[in-house]
């Protein structure tokens, strides 16, 4: 028998990926102000950023990171254990770690590292992962990197969680959701899986990515909304890449937990220190949304604009009190073409599809910024209903 051919197995790939139209493209970037973003050489209104307050082309933000690069330079040089940990990404640690309640923190160059070296540094062969079945892809992939056993419960099923972790009762446990799903934007039950995890004797872990910055007094997040800490929630995950429109992600607990993942996370030994220029503007975006409370009040008035304007107009929307929204298709078709009438007219909303979600629950995922305005969301809303009744007789963009 001769080895399978790569080769083919890319041919065959594409094909399938072809005939289901879930062929994915890159849209080039080549100027936005605001939300409005010129895309292959098209001006389009974004909706579809996870810049939630509008801090990513914030001036202020922007001279912290050029200050900061003539200073120290444009890459760290090195992993954060070598000579690539900056006074930058010290005082981001402590700053993040203090507005959260947490003793301390870890930097890392992403969220999907961060998730990665939670599981990799405390679960191993023998243990179990509890996840929910609607985690994102980093939480999924971090369990199989640990080697644990990956056991996933009904999405927002708490109840589920328990039964998991009866059935499961060797070996070292977590418990592990997002904070606010990416795709459907509802908010876990953290509150009941703190306390089931605490039952179980299980580690409870948050990846807080779409919550911090939006939900909670002073944007704190999903734990500090459900009046959780650092006793219910050991091990949180705060990205920088949404609502303090960034880069890079921490993980906070105290400081035994935040020590071994120093000494034991392979995504945290084994990889370059991001630039020390992007945790300087980190910490001037953090100094903004914990002092310009309006940029939360914004996002929250442009949601219940929209869904009173879309719930009007006969939309079907899933409960989600955040910055995403999704509005159900149903069918891959119908969500590429009801992205591409939307582009027709000048809104840019992806269509997103399966495997990011499950079969045949394509949707819209619209997500709302402080940057945007009432007459934006007005014609999102008239550009959703066009595109809605376009599509139901026939229309498909050119």
């Amino acid at each position: 028998m001769s080895r399978p051919s790569l080769t083919e197995r890319i041919s065959l790939t594409k094909k399938a990926r072809e005939e289901k139209q879930r062929a994915r493209r890159r849209r080039v970037v080549s100027k936005r102000d605001g939300m409005r973003y010129e895309v292959d050489g098209e001006s389009l209104l974004c909706f579809c950023s996870n810049d939630y307050l509008g801090l990513a082309q914030h001036f202020t933000v922007s001279s912290a990171f050029q200050d900061a690069a003539a200073r120290l330079g444009t890459g760290s040089g090195a992993s954060h254990l070598v000579c690539g940990h900056f006074s930058e990404h010290d005082a981001l640690e402590r700053e993040v770690a203090e507005w959260l309640g947490y003793p301390s923190a870890l930097l890392f160059s992403s969220g999907y590292q961060a998730n990665l070296a939670v599981a990799q540094a405390f679960l191993g062969e023998g243990d179990v992962s509890i996840q929910d079945r609607l985690n994102h892809a980093s939480l999924i992939d971090a369990a199989r990197l640990a080697g644990a056993s990956l056991r996933r419960y009904p999405h927002v099923d708490a109840e589920g969680a328990l039964r998991q972790l009866r059935g499961n009762p060797e070996g070292a446990a977590m418990v592990v959701t997002d904070g606010v799903f990416s795709m459907e934007g509802d908010v876990a039950p953290v509150r009941a899986l703190a306390l089931i995890a605490r039952v179980q004797h299980a580690t409870f872990v948050v990846d807080d990515a779409h919550g911090v910055g939006i939900l909670g007094t002073d944007g704190r997040g999903t734990v500090a909304a459900a009046g959780l800490g650092l006793n219910e929630v050991p091990l949180q995950v705060v990205t920088l890449g949404k609502a303090l429109g960034g880069e890079g992600a921490l993980v906070l607990g105290d400081q035994a937990h935040i020590e071994h993942l120093k000494q034991n996370a392979r995504p945290y030994i084994y990889t370059t220190a991001s630039a020390p220029a992007s945790a300087a503007a980190s910490r001037v975006a953090l100094q903004l949304a914990r002092r310009e409370s309006w940029r939360r009040e914004r996002v929250f008035a442009n949601l219940a604009r929209l869904r009173q304007g879309l719930l009007g107009a006969g939309f079907e929307l899933p409960g989600s009190d955040s910055a995403i929204q999704s509005i159900p298709c149903g069918s891959d078709e119908i969500a590429l073409a009801m992205s591409a009438a939307l582009e027709a007219q000048g809104i840019w909303v992806s269509a997103i599809r399966p495997p990011t979600v499950p079969e045949n629950s394509a949707r819209l995922r619209v997500t709302l910024s402080a940057l945007h305005s009432d007459a934006d969301i007005d014609s999102l809303i008239a550009a959703l209903r066009w595109s809605r009744d376009a599509v139901g007789t026939g229309y498909r963009a050119e």
